[in-house]
């Protein structure tokens, strides 16, 4: 599986919140440090592996992917696997590869300017199965009641103990005031014609990837088992668990220097830590420079066992005979004129060149200060708004 970008934030100084006792400041940004930041996980999962490269950014700026670097990944100080760049700061493998048990793995980095980078040694933990993924109504610690996403998992050997979980899901999205007709604008007198529609926009399917660090660890546990241990929960009033919802959960099993390195990472990320006593300052991973011993980079080379399931259900399923969650929109109907009063400027037309709205229905025999069409947000007509209109592969009913 390809694991998703993330972007790592560096708290330079900012505060959000604080109490009136902290004296107010204007957030500097200008002492600026820039360094490299690596996400890099490979998995003994057969697939092309990616790697990803950037560097910090300023809160005002947007992230950037590093590009035109040369990325290997070397297996026992012999056999060398070439990544290739596929998108700005993407570098996948070009071949097919998964990580072997025994066989020690080292990330290294070149890049456009000459600089060189390489990771400590990495080898494969003990693989341990995800046992299953299931779906409960519970009551969140904050008394909002819900649908939780449980893992559980069972090392026998007892060798593994620090796993980490992402996920991927995908859900239905059903356009709840569409119907076989759209607005098109003719150009013209700010005309506005009713026609056919030509593409599928009733339903869609959205799929989203987590963006938190999620772990677990069992060395405090008499047994070497992860159970009922939580990875997602859903609010019942969520619209994405309107009708169907799928998701994928995916188990790392992590060495023992990896779990140290996600669960500081998680902590310097946390809000309460960010003001505490014991700032880290600069999170150190397992990736150095070899040009410059002195130079900051951020990130860690990861090699990982994986092991993931998929699960579906409907809304039904949970909450039987229960009406479905509010749309992500209230759709309120409303009758634009076509020409706004004193025929300064086009009204209708003008919303629906800009893609604005979905067309509900005649406005049969419209008072003065209506239109003659009725129309509701796009995205109540159209669930491409919103997602994709073609079915996911792995898509059951």
């Amino acid at each position: 599986m390809h694991h998703g970008k993330k972007d790592i934030l560096i708290f330079v100084f900012g505060t959000l919140g604080l109490s009136a006792c902290v004296e107010p400041f204007d957030a500097d940004t200008g002492e600026f440090l820039s360094a490299l930041v690596v996400d890099a996980t490979i998995t003994d999962e057969m697939d092309n592996q990616v790697i990803y490269l950037s560097t910090t950014y300023k809160f005002e700026e947007e992230p950037e992917g590093l590009t035109g670097a040369t990325v290997t990944i070397v297996e026992n100080d012999a056999n060398s696997i070439p990544f290739e760049e596929v998108s700005p700061g993407e570098y996948r493998s070009q071949e097919a590869f998964a990580a072997q048990p025994g066989t020690v793995y080292r990330l290294a980095i070149q890049t456009r300017d000459g600089r060189s980078y390489t990771s400590q040694n990495a080898t494969l933990p003990q693989p341990v199965s995800l046992d299953s993924v299931y779906a409960d109504r519970m009551i969140s610690g904050t008394g909002k009641e819900g649908v939780g996403i449980f893992v559980d998992s069972f090392d026998a050997t007892g060798n593994s103990q620090n796993f980490r979980y992402e996920y991927q899901e995908t859900y239905k999205i059903i356009a709840p005031e569409w119907n076989n007709f759209d607005l098109f604008s003719t150009g013209v007198e700010c005309g506005v014609d009713v026609v056919p529609k030509e593409v599928q926009n009733r339903v869609c399917f959205a799929t989203d990837i987590s963006n938190e660090i999620i772990l677990a660890n069992t060395s405090n546990l008499d047994a070497n088992r992860v159970q009922r241990f939580m990875v997602r929960f859903l609010d019942q009033n969520n619209y994405i668990i309107s009708h169907r919802y799928s998701i994928e959960v995916v188990q790392y099993t992590q060495s023992n220097e990896t779990a140290a390195y996600f669960d500081a990472l998680n902590q310097f990320s946390s809000t309460e830590s960010i003001f505490s006593e014991s700032q880290p300052g600069f999170l150190v991973g397992n990736i150095s420079s070899e040009t410059d011993p002195a130079e900051k980079i951020l990130g860690f080379f990861d090699v990982s066992s994986i092991s993931k399931k998929r699960i579906f259900f409907n809304y039904e399923d949970v909450y039987p005979g229960r009406p479905i969650p509010d749309f992500i929109n209230p759709c309120m109907e409303i009758a634009p004129k076509l020409i706004s009063q004193g025929g300064a400027r086009c009204v209708l037309s003008a919303m629906v060149e800009a893609n604005q709205v979905s067309y509900l229905n005649v406005n049969e025999d419209p008072p003065f200060e209506e239109g003659p069409y009725l129309v509701v947000p796009r995205e109540c007509g159209d669930c491409t708004v919103l997602g994709s209109n073609v079915t996911p592969e792995f898509w059951t009913e």
